[in-house]
């Protein structure tokens, strides 16, 4: 029903040298820029079996865009306190979109839907206005768990040990 899109062989590695990927040191996965204007920036970024994207928020809209690998699973903090999934790849009848906007100020994390060693999902994503590091947040563990207890599992799963953020 779902699975992996792209050519046969192609793996993560040949991804990344390709593209000129780098690590995405706190949030997690791998990136390159594809676009940065006045109005608009787009990136290429790939998450491995054995990764995530750590939940973070952001001041605008993202866009996300599948390109190949397995299935990209968003999970999404809103801010009434509810939690949805999203999938993003082209398996419309399993319920997938082959894009999803995250608006602005909603807590977002991700991994790829490929558990298996060497498995791995390449997105793009889209800001307009373009992304600005001042107004990107990385979530606290005990912060984004006193504000959503009943989504405690998904975000001890998807966040890093680091210091808390001043601001949740």
């Amino acid at each position: 029903m779902t699975g992996y899109v792209g050519p046969p062989g192609l793996d993560a590695a040949r991804i990344i040298d390709h593209l000129g990927m780098k690590p995405l040191a706190a949030e997690g996965g791998v990136w390159s820029q594809l676009l940065l204007d006045e109005h608009s920036s787009a990136i290429y970024y790939l998450l491995a079996h054995d990764d995530f994207s750590a939940f973070h928020r952001l001041a605008g809209p993202e866009t996300y865009h599948f390109y190949a690998g397995w299935p990209l699973r968003l999970i999404l903090l809103h801010p009434d306190g509810t939690m949805s999934r999203q999938w993003v790849s082209p398996w419309l009848d399993a319920g997938h979109r082959p894009a999803f906007t995250v608006d602005g100020g909603i807590w977002q994390a991700s991994r790829t839907g490929g558990r298996q060693p060497g498995s791995w999902t390449l997105v793009g994503t889209t800001m307009a206005p373009p992304f600005q590091p001042a107004q990107f947040e990385l979530g606290s563990r005990d912060v984004l768990i006193d504000r959503y207890p009943t989504a405690a599992d998904e975000v001890r799963a998807h966040t890093r040990e680091f210091p808390p953020s001043p601001s949740s």
